[in-house]
């Protein structure tokens, strides 16, 4: 198996970490609650690509990796351990990434913060059962 390059992981994940420990010393600071809102986009995209890559430098045999769907990667992600949470809590996640967009209407900018803190422990959990499945 080839050593999974978890970086921008790491990165990604920590300054989402950082920005939620200022966001919860004031959550009146629009432009903390901003930034938020996108490091979270960025992180909940680079751990599906570490999923992927998960898989495809795993060699597991999937037929097509490519052409997963959303739910059937999660669910392949759960039973191989790699997840905390089930699918419903991912697809909740993924909806709330794709209202990121529309960010500018406050409501929807809290409907997006409300998770960003749970999605956080979720990632961090997926990065630590990537480095372990790796030694």
């Amino acid at each position: 198996m080839e050593i999974l390059d978890l970086t921008s992981f790491e990165k990604a994940l920590a300054s989402l970490f950082e920005v939620i420990k200022i966001y919860n010393s004031d959550k009146t600071d629009a432009i903390t609650r901003d930034s938020m809102i996108q490091r979270f986009e960025y992180t909940y995209s680079i751990s599906l690509k570490m999923i992927k890559r998960y898989f495809a430098d795993g060699a597991f045999v999937f037929e097509n990796i490519d052409g997963m769907t959303f739910n059937e990667m999660i669910r392949q992600a759960n039973k191989m351990g790699l997840l905390r949470s089930n699918l419903e809590k991912w697809d909740n996640y993924r909806q709330k990434r794709n209202l990121t967009s529309h960010t500018y209407d406050e409501k929807i900018a809290q409907e997006v913060v409300s998770i960003i803190e749970d999605f956080a422990l979720e990632a961090k959990y997926l990065l630590e059962k990537l480095k372990e499945k790796q030694k």
